[in-house]
């Protein structure tokens, strides 16, 4: 199914969006990979989840890249005697492991590891950032706080320490479950959650292998830090703008959106931009203009796709969000102005022979009447690489393995079709220039450009770069490649 735009739109499943039906025509509309929340439905609901888009992919002959999300650790106040008390400001508060229901004066907080982290002056954040306590004194179990701003506080609510770095693992129990549960049921993608260091993203990938690509939510100020590390060590990113803006002020959110997804785009690897993009969606078939300007901005800035949540798992418009999110991607995209922007946005420390390869291919198809680039991929390194340098034409990732392909979906421009093993050269020039008339993006009386690395279906050998007319078809039995 070939889109018109090159950003790729990520739709959560939920409630509003569990029936065949109604993730058929998200896929139509245009949700590109499909999110599984691990936070909400049990394995059975994931897995009849998992099942249906299949089976829409397999009856639209498409491509479709599916996302499982882990929840990662859940920290947590316990419950109150009355549910829930009011806290003022300059009043004091203690924060302990005593399992005893709260009151106005204490609550249990049962976390050693946060008491084990925190110091005198730590901000500790209540309720998605409404409360905000300062530690004045602590000890192995307990502290005690100054509330700085105050609010309701009521059973079980949320809690962020944005000042330390936590002694907590990124995977719960429940996320070790739900981890080998999703990677056995074959999902393309596995998204990590409460990422603060590297090592986080390096214990979920000895467990993942193979099976799955790993994408690390930046959500915290720490992974924030040591973003660098982090992605070099992770397969995507996911900036998760919801918890980043309860645990830093919210105007530090825009900068860090922009410079992590310019650092994703350098190193080639795909970047969502998520949480409250259309968020009146939810309840209003219209967004907001400040919505729309939202999704453009992240758009403009390069992003390789854009992502919606409870707009498209518990919203009344499930649909209309999508096809809002598609029809502001397209409109930006035609505007000259992104193309300026892209294009001076565009760098790249380039030291391998398929660096060169693809941004000669860019170039190349700038300055003549290239109408689509066709490159050849087993690991899907190549498709990464070219979409890394934005071309003005469409990119057509070719591959025999189709996990590649669905992994792709979730990069920039890349439009993949699985084709069979090839031996030779000749034989993938005209596979591409099939491929092209195909799907529409070239005619007979047009020239592609087909990138390939010889020996063929060998990962990391992309050497090969040729204009080829469209009109390829034979396959001469002479022909030395």
């Amino acid at each position: 199914m070939r889109r018109f735009r090159n950003v790729k739109i990520v739709a959560t499943l939920g409630p509003a969006s569990n029936d065949y039906d109604t993730i058929k025509m998200l896929h139509e509309a245009g949700a590109d990979v499909f999110r599984l929340n691990m936070s909400h439905g049990d394995h059975e609901e994931i897995c009849a989840r998992h099942e249906i888009i299949r089976r829409v992919e397999q009856d639209l002959n498409s491509t479709i890249g599916i996302l499982a999300d882990l929840q990662g650790p859940k920290l947590r106040v316990g419950t109150f005697a009355n549910d829930e008390e009011t806290l003022e400001e300059g009043a004091t508060f203690r924060l302990d492991l005593d399992p005893a229901e709260g009151t106005n004066a204490r609550a249990c907080l049962p976390h050693p590891e946060i008491f084990a982290a925190i110091e005198p002056g730590t901000r500790v954040l209540i309720n998605d950032g409404k409360i905000t306590l300062r530690v004045d004194s602590c000890g192995p179990d307990f502290a005690d706080c100054v509330v700085v701003n105050g609010g309701t506080i009521s059973n079980r609510k949320g809690v962020n320490v944005p000042d330390v770095v936590l002694p907590l693992a990124a995977l719960s129990d429940k996320d070790r479950s739900d981890l080998e549960f999703v990677c056995d049921l074959g999902v393309d993608w596995v998204a990590l959650s409460f990422v603060q260091r590297p090592a986080d993203v390096e214990e979920a990938r000895a467990l993942v292998g193979e099976r799955a690509a790993v994408l690390s939510k930046i959500e915290k100020p720490a992974a924030v830090k040591c973003f660098d590390d982090i992605l070099a060590v992770s397969d995507g990113i996911m900036v998760a703008r919801g918890d980043l803006g309860v645990e830093l002020p919210v105007q530090n959110v825009p900068p860090i959106q922009k410079r992590l997804v310019r650092k994703c785009r350098a190193a080639a690897k795909p970047v969502i931009v998520a949480t409250q993009m259309l968020e009146s969606m939810i309840e209003s078939p219209m967004p907001t203009r400040a919505e729309v300007s939202d999704v453009a901005t992240a758009i403009y800035e390069g992003a390789d796709a854009v992502m919606l949540s409870a707009e498209s798992a518990a919203g009344s418009y499930p649909i209309e969000a999508v096809t809002t999110m598609d029809n502001v991607a397209r409109e930006v995209e035609e505007d000259t102005t992104y193309r300026e922007v892209i294009e001076a946005s565009r760098r790249a420390d380039r030291t391998t022979v398929a660096d060169g390869i693809v941004a000669a291919a860019r170039e190349i198809a700038e300055t003549t009447e290239i109408t689509v680039i066709c490159c050849f991929t087993h690991s899907g390194t190549t498709g990464l690489l070219i979409a890394r340098e934005r071309p003005r034409v469409p990119i057509i990732a070719m591959t025999p393995i189709r996990s590649t392909a669905r992994r792709l979906a979730l990069t920039w421009g890349v439009n993949c079709v699985i084709t069979d093993e090839l031996e030779r050269f000749k034989q993938a020039v005209v596979s591409a220039a099939h491929a092209a008339r195909e799907g529409g993006y070239a005619t007979e009386d047009d020239q592609i450009l087909v990138i390939a690395g010889v020996p063929f279906n060998v990962p990391g050998t992309t050497n090969i770069l040729r204009v080829a007319p469209c009109a390829e078809r034979l396959i001469y039995a002479s022909d030395p490649e």
